[in-house]
């Protein structure tokens, strides 16, 4: 029983100093997502997908409308073509569905490219200025709220009005 009793008290010892050299370590979040739609770069950045997006829109409709007045007249003169041109009109129309496939998948690449692009510096610069917040606020972390799944974040450790404050967004 006495070696029961000294092995408790030793452990609470035990706890109590490791405790008291344990740092609180002050634990931050931001919703990243917010903070980067409030940024002036980012409205640029999305206007500028949009046009890029609107263009390759507009390439696909004209290929699509062209594709389609092809085989319109195709179906319209299928009874008067001979066989031998027939499957050559055919494998014409083919290649071109092809190619109108082709650009679709080209362009949703190209798509997400420039997205990355656009969206790299505008990530960084929030990224840089969450960092000065945390030092200057003493944060030993700094979590991303839009992806983390928080299941309780207690406002004051929000540091979204901070960010915005350091980028100069009212």
């Amino acid at each position: 029983m006495k070696n029961i009793l000294k092995s408790a008290v030793a452990l609470f010892a035990v706890m109590i100093i490791a405790g008291s050299s344990v740092k609180a370590q002050k634990i931050g979040y931001v919703d990243l997502q917010e903070l980067m739609q409030l940024m002036p770069d980012y409205k640029k950045a999305n206007m500028d997908m949009e046009a890029f997006g609107k263009s390759l829109e507009d390439e696909l409709k004209k290929m699509s409308e062209e594709f389609q007045k092809k085989v319109a007249d195709y179906q319209k003169n299928e009874k008067l073509i001979a066989d031998p041109i027939k499957e050559v009109k055919q494998k014409e129309l083919q290649d071109m569905q092809s190619r109108i496939q082709e650009f679709q998948q080209s362009a949703q690449e190209n798509v997400r490219k420039k997205e990355a692009e656009l969206l790299k510096p505008i990530i960084e610069k929030a990224k840089t200025a969450i960092g000065h917040v945390a030092k200057e606020g003493g944060f030993s972390y700094i979590f991303d709220s839009s992806v983390a799944g928080f299941l309780y974040k207690p406002e004051g450790d929000n540091v979204l009005p901070i960010v915005k404050k350091k980028l100069g967004i009212l």
